[in-house]
């Protein structure tokens, strides 16, 4: 065993009441010195959880028990009744009606009332008649009707609403079961509780500590905290202290704080709405329409393969496409429709465009916001998107993206690239930018921002260009459209000082914290 008097010293008052009043023959359960301690729960599974730690205590037995708890339903139904009931005396008294009078009338949710319906259908207590009316039969309530309403009855009785499984006969379990949920957010009467009953028993040397514990004096009713009560009343000096270490370092008092990267991504918003934006956003599931064919990308295009998406496997298409922009960018792709294009020239797969697949790319937004958007107007999103990617210090496999676009009249080359200067400079903190050019389907010309991170070197934050007649015109814009979609992971990672792409979804929180004090 430790040395006594270390061991002493390291006792805690719940502790020691523990051994002062027990024995190695008593069975102890937290249950008990609630009662006879008068602890708290919590008091006795940390004196169990110590006196364990120590050797002093061991675990004899562990017993399960369920136990079933009157909900606020429960009650609900206590006072009102069960929609059963209130249904079956409602019809009796008015006669034939249809599932939306019902529901009306007694104030129930539709769902409730079909969902009663549907039991009592079964049993034959109901039946639908003409009109798709509802019509009692006249036979009378089945039994778990009534045997619901004593269980219900029962807990209402008890202090605090439980009804132990142990209580409970085999048709009262049966009904019961019907009655009860673990968890979820379904209203039901009842609700399962599932506990375990721990008893434990004192053993090693706890005999001899607690004989030293009455040889020195010690009670566990030492004060262990001065408070300004007991100060104004004199307390303080009725009753000895308990030892005090001054060397032990206060507890670390940590205020909660927004995680760095939602705040970068809140301060790109800011900024951006202050510019006079106005914010959209979509789904994380996208069809292969919007996601590709809208923005000009050909189906047979190489990005669109397998290895560059993930597709839906349930449901794997959507229904439909919205008219009539299908008709308008499957023209646009067989023959440039009336873009002044001659297109991909190949058949157009109707099937195929309605493929479900996870958003690859922002650039879907500014594709759904076309037909919407107002002229001269500008919007963005921020976009999580999800590609096939070999995971690095600058490549995630999901992503974020900051998307947007520009409308008007006068929108040319010079109003992008000052947008891009400004995430480049104002939101990422780069000191050297450059612009390259680049491809993309849906734009023309396009160009590719890049900075120069102090330890990665150059590396690309995003692409642009001014969307192509065959993108907008097939949306009835009819402008100059400047589109960008940057890589708000890789600006943060510039902002907040980080190396690595995957430190922004560290879970070592004391790195988290460092990043906030950068940032």
């Amino acid at each position: 065993m430790t040395d006594i008097k270390t061991l002493l010293k390291n006792l805690h008052p719940l502790e020691i009441k523990v051994l002062l009043n027990y024995t190695k023959t008593d069975r102890l359960t937290s249950e008990r010195l609630q009662k006879e301690l008068d602890y708290k729960e919590g008091h006795s599974n940390q004196a169990f959880s110590w006196l364990s730690g120590k050797n002093l205590l061991k675990e004899i037995e562990r017993v399960p028990h369920v136990f079933y708890e009157l909900t606020d339903f429960g009650r609900k139904i206590a006072k009102e009744g069960s929609a059963e009931e209130r249904i079956v005396a409602f019809l009796k008294e008015k006669g034939p009606h249809t599932m939306q009078e019902i529901a009306d009338a007694l104030g129930i949710e539709g769902k409730d009332v079909g969902s009663a319906f549907g039991g009592l259908k079964k049993e034959g207590v109901l039946s639908m008649g003409a009109g798709t009316k509802a019509e009692y039969t006249g036979t009378p309530l089945p039994p778990r009707i009534e045997q619901a309403k004593n269980l219900i009855s029962r807990a209402l009785n008890k202090e605090n609403g439980t009804i132990e499984s142990t209580e409970l006969s085999q048709l009262e379990s049966q009904v019961m079961q019907g009655l009860t949920k673990k968890r979820g957010i379904s209203e039901t009467p009842f609700k399962t509780i599932e506990r375990e009953t721990v008893t434990y028993q004192l053993t090693g040397d706890s005999e001899q500590v607690a004989q030293e514990l009455k040889s020195a004096g010690v009670t566990g009713n030492e004060i262990g905290e001065v408070t300004p009560a007991m100060l104004a009343n004199g307390d303080w000096r009725k009753g000895t202290f308990r030892g005090y270490n001054i060397s032990i370092p206060p507890a670390r008092i940590i205020p909660g704080r927004t995680n760095p990267y939602v705040q970068f991504l809140e301060s790109v918003k800011d900024k951006l709405c202050a510019l006079g934006f106005q914010e959209f956003d979509g789904p994380l599931v996208e069809t292969e329409f919007w996601n590709g064919d809208a923005l000009f990308m050909p189906q047979f295009h190489a990005a669109r393969d397998i290895h560059d998406v993930y597709r839906i496997k349930n449901p794997t298409h959507a229904n439909f496409i919205e008219e009539p922009y299908l008709t308008n960018v499957a023209n646009v792709h067989k023959n440039g429709g009336n873009t002044g294009s001659r297109g991909w020239n190949y058949e157009f797969d109707n099937e195929f465009t309605r493929r479900l697949i996870m958003r690859s790319q922002g650039t879907v937004l500014s594709a759904h916001q076309l037909h919407k958007a107002e002229i001269p107007g500008k919007y963005f999103g921020i976009a999580r998107c999800f590609r096939y990617d070999k995971v690095d210090a600058t490549h995630l496999s999901d992503f974020y993206q900051t998307e947007g676009i520009v409308l008007g009249e006068n929108v040319n080359l010079r109003t992008l690239l000052g947008f891009l200067r400004m995430f480049a400079v104002e939101i990422a903190g780069a000191t050297e930018v450059k612009y390259v050019p680049g491809y993309f389907p849906f734009t023309e010309p396009s160009i590719e921002v890049h900075i120069k991170h102090p330890k990665l070197g150059w590396f690309e934050l995003g692409g642009s260009g001014i969307f192509r007649p065959e993108v907008t015109k097939a949306m009835g814009v009819d402008v100059p459209v400047a589109a960008w979609g940057i890589g708000i992971d890789r600006m943060a990672l510039m902002a907040l000082g980080l190396n690595d792409l995957r430190e922004l979804f560290c879970e070592d929180i004391e790195r988290v914290r460092l990043r906030k004090a950068k940032f």
